[in-house]
């Protein structure tokens, strides 16, 4: 349970003012049908992270448990770092209006999550606590609990969350993740 809840909660607070998260926004207001746009986020997500954390499960598996200690709690002090950096989105991200309102959606949010810190956040997340299943579910609810709303409320609530505080929040989380994994708080998983 805690896999899924410490997942959960930090990619939805990541997310906030992510590209991503714009995107959601641009296509709210570019096509104004919800429905497909939600599921598409929805799908592309399970893709994308179900890969993440296939990933970190297999590296997990490829590297002992005191390099993979350091590796995940520099990877998460890092995914501190990042945190505080704004995102920009590119124009380029949806530019599939060809595939219709989920396909638009699916293609965008899939490319546009590669390589992305709650990508990145999976694969460490997944390695960290060797609980796949629960680490995707998890970092997918915190993706939908994040862009969900961008896409339901659009502009209404999107110059009046507090984007600095909550990425202040999540690199506090990813710090204190990291710290602790670099004290030993994961040598009941192995590592």
């Amino acid at each position: 349970m805690e896999a899924f809840l410490v997942s959960t909660g930090i990619v939805a607070l990541a997310e906030v003012g992510d590209k991503t998260q714009l995107l959601a926004f641009i296509l709210a207001a570019k096509f104004r049908k919800k429905t497909p746009i939600i599921l598409g986020i929805l799908v592309a997500t399970l893709a994308n992270h179900g890969f993440a954390g296939a990933l970190g499960a297999w590296i997990t598996a490829q590297v002992s448990p005191n390099t993979m200690r350091w590796v995940l709690g520099i990877s998460f002090i890092a995914m501190a770092a990042w945190t505080l950096i704004p995102d920009k989105f590119d124009e380029e991200d949806a530019r599939f209006a060809r595939f219709g309102v989920f396909g638009t959606t699916l293609v965008a949010f899939f490319l546009a999550e590669m390589g992305d810190k709650t990508q990145i956040a999976t694969v460490a997340l997944a390695a960290q606590y060797q609980a796949f299943f629960a680490v995707v579910a998890g970092t997918t609810l915190g993706m939908m609990i994040a862009n969900v709303p961008a896409v339901v409320l659009g502009d209404r609530i999107a110059h009046r969350m507090p984007v600095r505080l909550v990425h202040g929040i999540a690199a506090a989380i990813f710090a204190i993740l990291g710290l602790a994994t670099l004290l030993g708080a994961g040598e009941s998983l192995g590592f």
